[in-house]
């Protein structure tokens, strides 16, 4: 993980476009005996590290972080 990329997006701003993301795929799909809330979510999101959050979003060199973070952000 590049040093640039890390400094480039705020702890806030990676925690807001997964939430962006996980509320968008739950939406339709949500499944109260094993999904998290959203609160809850976040709340799991919030005890993360930034090197944690960014694998979170499981991009790579196909599907860059910063094409993550355009699009949920």
């Amino acid at each position: 993980m590049s040093f640039l990329i890390i400094m480039k997006y705020t702890k806030q701003q990676l925690i807001e476009a997964l939430c962006a993301e996980y509320d968008y795929l739950c939406h339709d799909d949500f499944n109260p005996d094993e999904d998290p809330t959203l609160d809850e979510y976040m709340d799991t999101l919030e005890k993360m590290d930034i090197n944690d959050l960014v694998s979170e979003t499981f991009t790579d060199e196909n599907y860059t972080l910063d094409e993550f973070m355009e699009r949920w952000l």
